[in-house]
């Protein structure tokens, strides 16, 4: 198709891997920056565990910035959490959104009681 309008440019297409991608985070207050590959990395993994566009672009960002706080490479990260089941990285993932989250607003998951005991008899679920 032929247009007067530039083209648009990838960095994946393109396999040069010490491009870097402009990110914001915390509601555009401040620019982060990282590798490219390490992006790719990420959101790919995410995207292969069945998670939304935006999920794993959100969830990759926050993750990306942990590690680098943290001074951890990105990819035994992943080669981390792959060995993981659904549930366990659902777990995971939660953790560390509640971190970067407001404590007034944090996401929450059900763990059942094992025992039973009498006061739960009047309790209704």
């Amino acid at each position: 198709m032929i247009s007067n309008l530039p083209q648009e440019q990838t960095a994946r297409g393109n396999g040069n891997n010490q491009e870097v991608r402009a990110l914001f985070d915390k509601f555009f207050l401040h620019q982060i920056t990282f590798p490219s590959n390490q992006i790719d990395a990420v959101l790919g993994f995410f995207l292969k565990r069945g998670f939304d566009d935006e999920a794993a672009r959100s969830t990759g960002i926050v993750l990306l910035n942990q590690a680098r706080l943290d001074n951890v490479n990105v990819f035994e990260l992943i080669d981390t959490l792959k060995g993981l089941t659904d549930v366990q990285l659902a777990k995971v993932v939660t953790e560390v959104l509640n971190s970067y989250r407001e404590q007034t607003s944090t996401l929450g998951y059900k763990v059942m009681s094992l025992a039973e005991t009498y006061e739960s008899r009047n309790i209704l679920v």
